[in-house]
């Protein structure tokens, strides 16, 4: 059976930032939006890439070396084993993010204040 998904509708569900809500499934990944505001912390993920879309505001990404601006309407793939850092500074980013289901939002380091498994919207 198909999926639609009305992705203003599933933002209007939830308000809370750097708490990613999986909107659908595909094969072993997840598709997430989230909101994002502030600086997040430094993580790796060493066995998985991670992509981000931005759909509204500007994602600053640090690298250790340099980092990116990724406007509305772009997108960026992290290879796994890069360390990076997700900056949302000039006001509400939101992000539509595909992962493997198995990936940990801060990484394959300990775990923190910022680690959250990802909610299900229904």
């Amino acid at each position: 059976m198909s999926i639609k998904i009305n992705i203003d509708s599933a933002f209007a569900q939830f308000s809370d930032t750097w708490s990613p809500r999986i909107i659908a499934d595909l094969d072993n990944y997840h598709i997430k939006i989230v909101r994002l505001s502030g600086d997040f912390p430094w993580h790796v993920h060493m066995d998985a890439d991670e992509m981000f879309y931005v759909l509204e505001g500007i994602l600053r990404i640090d690298f250790r070396e340099h980092f990116e601006d990724i406007s509305a309407g772009e997108m960026i793939v992290i290879p796994k084993g890069v360390e990076h850092r997700p900056i949302a500074d000039r006001g509400e980013v939101k992000v539509l993010v595909i992962e493997q289901a198995s990936v940990v939002n801060t990484g394959d380091g300990p775990a923190n204040e910022y680690t959250k498994a990802a909610e299900r919207l229904s």
